[in-house]
């Protein structure tokens, strides 16, 4: 396949547009373009693997329809509800039953803390019973200057004390991002405390400030999913972006022409010359990199110093287990356990039903990538082990179980990612090529569909100035 751009395009004729990736973020973005651009564009996605959705994977598991990567959409922001309604899926909305989360220490389930952030406490005595929290004195200096940044282990350690941060922060973070709370950025993980340390002197009085009741209302849920599973949203959005999707395409290369961009794929005794008037990059650090390497050496040195960590996750099916009634629990890394989270998804979830009960149990942290290496067995017995040490109970043998894989899943943000972004982002300019994805703009099915949108929109914007 060859695309052929001539001076035309400058004419107002149709647009090309080439979409490398297609997980959520770069079918998000080919929707977004769609949208934006109109019938007669033509819109390629390009996906390497054999299958759409990237890190969303439903499968047929003991009869449920389970996530085997990304569990649910955070509802708290707009992206994923407004795109889930907007391809047609909003009536197939669910939500959690709203049973909290454990927290296991020491071979006991407690109850997390409420009023927290992340869980950074909004006063200290919420968190007694768990963890001494030693809060500095008040020096009425705010404890960020604008555009500063560091890590979340610092901030917590120094203003509340290192038990909050193990035993309350750190396994909050680490079942989102599987990552080291020393090495994570204030401003990527929790922009909007960063901003609201801008004004305080006192880390508590800005997490009461982010999380004081905007009004009367009962509260909306935080997460969602949907009917079926989430690989719907990924069909759906690829079906509504009407695009042309090739699956099994590798882009290897790209270069800058006089008329836009030349993109290098397929095998390489036989590549293709794919030209487009502009490029989405929607994939990992790594391979945007490489892309970039030929056309921005700053903007490729940026992506590929972020850092990955890798997760398994192990799903089992019983006819009966002895669960407490919670949505699942978190431990500490402190507690030396390869298990970090468990999701009681039966009843987390109660469009699943509890005829069977469905449990997802996640292991896997910034450095353990060996890990990933042990046979499935082994996997299991040691997440089937871990489960019943941390319930106190006897597991009795799962009907059904499963193991999938996650390497290289979770970019890790370190101190000053923002700014790093910001600059590559400036180092591509006006060129008609954009970044999105994890990578870049947070974990999480609603940040990379807003990143993709936002990647949409500035090419688009682009595209129609010329």
């Amino acid at each position: 396949m060859s695309w052929a751009i001539t001076p035309d395009r400058a004419d107002g004729g149709p647009a090309r547009v080439l979409v490398v990736g297609a997980g959520i973020t770069g079918l998000a973005a080919a929707h977004r373009l769609r949208d934006h651009l109109g019938e007669d564009a033509t819109i390629v996605v390009a996906e390497q693997s054999s299958r759409l959705g990237g890190k969303i994977r439903t499968v047929d598991f003991a009869g449920r329809a389970v996530e085997t990567g990304a569990e649910s959409l955070l509802a708290a922001r707009p992206e994923a509800i407004e795109l889930a309604r907007a391809v047609g899926l909003g009536g197939d909305l669910v939500y959690p039953a709203g049973l909290k989360p454990g927290l296991s220490l020491g071979g006991e389930l407690v109850d997390f803390p409420a009023g927290h952030m992340m869980g950074i406490p909004g006063d200290p005595a919420d968190v007694a019973a768990i963890a001494d929290a030693k809060e500095l004195p008040d020096d009425g200096m705010p404890i960020l200057r604008p555009g500063a940044d560091m890590s979340v282990g610092e901030l917590v350690r120094s203003r509340l004390g290192a038990e909050v941060l193990d035993r309350l922060v750190a396994p909050m973070l680490s079942g989102v991002y599987a990552g080291d709370v020393d090495r994570l950025s204030l401003r990527a993980v929790m922009p909007q405390l960063a901003t609201a340390l801008e004004r305080h002197s006192r880390l508590t009085d800005a997490v009461t400030e982010i999380k004081r009741p905007a009004g009367t209302g009962p509260a909306k849920p935080v997460f969602a999913t949907v009917d079926g599973g989430l690989t719907r949203l990924v069909y759906a959005t690829s079906a509504a972006a009407r695009a042309d999707v090739r699956l099994g395409m590798t882009v290897r290369e790209l270069r800058q022409t006089p008329y836009g961009w030349e993109a290098v794929a397929g095998p390489v005794p036989d590549p293709m010359r794919l030209k487009a008037d502009a490029v989405i990059l929607a994939v990992p650090a790594r391979p945007a990199a490489d892309l970039l390497r030929g056309v921005e050496p700053h903007a490729a040195a940026t992506l590929s110093g972020v850092p990955y960590a890798s997760v398994a996750l192990a799903a089992f099916a019983f006819d009966h287990i002895d669960l407490p009634e919670r949505s699942g629990f978190l431990t500490p890394a402190s507690g030396g356990k390869t298990v970090k989270a468990a999701t009681f998804a039966s009843q987390k979830w109660p469009h699943l039903g509890r005829r069977r009960q469905i449990v997802r149990v996640s292991m896997g942290r910034l450095g353990e990538e060996a890990l990933l290496q042990y046979d499935d067995a082994t996997l299991a017995k040691t997440a089937l082990r871990e489960l019943g040490e941390h319930l106190g109970i006897a597991v009795p043998e799962p009907i059904e179980w499963r193991i999938d894989r996650w390497g290289g899943a979770l970019p890790q943000y370190s101190p000053g990612h923002l700014t790093r972004v910001a600059a590559a982002r400036e180092a591509l300019g006006k060129r008609a090529i954009a970044i999105a994805g994890a990578a870049v703009d947070g974990v999480g099915i609603a940040a990379c569909i807003a990143s993709g949108q936002a990647a949409a929109d500035e090419i688009s914007a682009q595209l129609k100035s010329e």
